[in-house]
């Protein structure tokens, strides 16, 4: 386990576990702010980067290292559980968010929800090739959020790929954003609103 613990002033007794994409490590900009906005809201953090990081600090994940990346989702989400005693949330940005759903579909009592960043539906222009074969399976609460830009799916793609999950779900748009969720004016008012659209959709406890 690689990571940083972010500790809440006053906690509310939750905590979430967070991961990067493809491209970046646990120390991006994105991570650092929504894993800060969630501790200043009373969450405990687990900020990590995954196993292919770990093991390799430039370039794309393998596919045939995508079942230890979800080992190390796994051991995240264990990590929290030894350290907290309050419901957890697993999440991660694109490819980090996507092998943390996998995993959840097949292991739907390791976590409470799910927040997901910018889910990576398919290639970009590519889009008959669906990253959806789990989304049957998916028991948890989700949170998708997703920029108007992103080139791994439209949101009309997004909603309609949404359909095909059992579990309550919702799609947060964000109109200026592309897949990095960087905003014109930065990501300084992305991670609040996160925070509160995440609070209020998980607000009724038969949910979780």
């Amino acid at each position: 386990m690689r990571g940083f613990l972010h500790l809440p002033a006053r906690s509310n007794g939750d905590s979430l576990a967070l991961t990067h994409g493809a491209g970046a490590n646990c120390k991006s900009k994105l991570m650092l702010a929504v894993s800060t906005a969630f501790a200043d809201a009373g969450f405990a953090v687990l900020r990590y980067d995954l196993p292919f990081r770990q093991v390799h600090p430039f370039g794309p994940p393998f596919p045939n290292m995508a079942e230890r990346d979800r080992a190390g989702v796994r051991r995240a989400i264990e990590f929290l559980k030894s350290k907290t005693s309050g419901r957890i949330v697993a999440g991660g940005h694109s490819y980090g968010g996507r092998q943390t759903s996998m995993l959840i579909a097949e292991h739907p009592e390791l976590v409470a929800g799910l927040v997901l960043l910018s889910y990576p539906l398919h290639p970009p222009r590519k889009p008959e090739q669906l990253r959806t074969a789990h989304f049957p399976e998916l028991k948890a609460p989700a949170l998708f959020v997703h920029g108007a830009r992103d080139p791994f799916a439209s949101f009309e793609e997004m909603q309609s790929a949404l359909k095909l999950i059992p579990a309550p779900h919702q799609l947060l748009e964000v109109e200026s954003a592309g897949h990095e969720l960087r905003l014109k004016k930065g990501v300084s008012e992305l991670p609040q609103q996160i925070v509160m659209t995440f609070q209020d959709f998980f607000r009724n406890p038969s949910r979780l």
